[in-house]
C-alpha cells in the first residue's frame, strides 16, 4: 500500500536544487532545543539524496523551502540569501483590521531574547530587520496580510506584526489569542453541531507563498509559488465566500 507523504510536496527539482512545500509543524533542519523532532531535510534526503540548507523558515510556518543538491549550488544560493537578492512573499491571516494599506517595519530583532526563546525587538542588541507589509483585505474579524521580509531573522514577520499591534491567527508564541478559526463563529446562519465541529484552522496561519531566486547554474531568474495547505485553503475559501476577499485572486 502506498503511504501518502504529508510532510511536503515537491514544487521543483533539478540537479542543482529542490523546492519543497512543507507542512506546518516540521523543522527544516536540526534544532538545539529538540534534537529528536522530525526534520524535513532528513525526510527529503530519502527521496533526493544529500541536501544542503541555504535558508530557514519557522517550524510552524508552512510553504516554500529550498535545499541545494550540491556544494556549489549551496554556495551560490546562500550568497543570494545573504546579499538579500532573494524576493520572499508570505501570506498571513491576522486578528483585527490594520489602519494602514502598506507598512514598512525597520526594527532590529534579537533572536532567543527571552526565557521562551522568543525573538524580541531590541535597538541595543538586535540585528537589522526589515519587512514590508501590504493589507490584502479584511474579512469579518480577520485580515489577510502580504509580508515581504528583506532580512531573514527568526520569527521576523511574527514579531514585526506583534510590535505593530497585530497577531497572526493561532500563533503560540506572539499572540494572546489562541482561538482556532471556526465556521460557526464567522457564518451567521450556521446549522452544524457545535460539539462535533472541527476547526477550519488551528495552527499558525503563516504561509511562505512565493520565492524568486536566480538559478545557481544559469543565473536566470526563476520564481516558485506554493499552494496553500488544506486547512489554510479551506479557511481562504470560506472567508472569500462570506466576505469577498481572496488573497489568491
Amino acid at each position: 500500500m502506498l503511504v501518502k507523504n504529508t510532510n511536503y510536496s515537491v514544487i521543483y527539482s533539478d540537479d542543482d536544487f529542490v523546492v519543497l512545500n512543507k507542512r506546518s509543524g516540521i523543522l527544516i533542519a536540526a534544532d538545539r532545543y529538540n534534537e529528536d523532532a522530525p526534520r524535513l531535510d532528513l525526510l527529503a534526503q530519502e527521496e533526493f539524496g544529500k541536501l544542503y540548507a541555504v535558508h530557514r523558515i519557522d517550524k510552524d510556518t508552512s510553504g516554500l523551502i529550498i535545499y541545494a543538491r550540491t556544494a556549489e549550488a549551496q554556495r551560490n544560493l546562500s550568497m543570494q540569501f545573504e546579499s538579500r537578492e532573494v524576493q520572499k512573499t508570505y501570506h498571513a491571516l491576522v486578528y483585527g483590521h490594520p489602519l494602514w494599506e502598506t507598512l514598512d517595519v525597520d526594527l532590529p530583532l534579537q533572536p532567543d531574547g527571552d526565557s521562551r526563546h522568543r525573538t524580541v525587538a531590541s535597538k541595543r542588541y538586535g540585528k537589522p530587520s526589515f519587512t514590508s507589509f501590504r493589507l490584502i483585505g479584511t474579512c469579518g474579524p480577520y485580515s489577510w496580510i502580504e509580508a515581504k521580509p528583506k532580512t531573514g531573522r527568526t520569527h521576523q514577520i511574527r514579531v514585526h506584526l506583534a510590535e505593530n499591534g497585530l497577531s497572526i491567527v493561532c500563533d503560540p508564541l506572539y499572540s494572546g489569542n489562541q482561538k482556532p478559526v471556526k465556521l460557526s463563529e464567522i457564518k451567521k446562519k450556521w446549522n452544524g453541531d457545535e460539539y462535533e465541529e472541527r476547526p477550519l484552522l488551528s495552527r499558525l496561519a503563516l504561509h511562505a507563498y512565493k520565492i524568486e531566486i536566480k538559478h545557481p547554474r544559469t543565473g536566470e531568474p526563476v520564481s516558485f509559488t506554493a499552494p496553500y495547505p488544506k486547512d489554510m485553503d479551506a479557511t481562504r475559501k470560506q472567508l472569500a465566500k462570506l466576505f469577498g476577499v481572496d488573497p489568491l485572486v
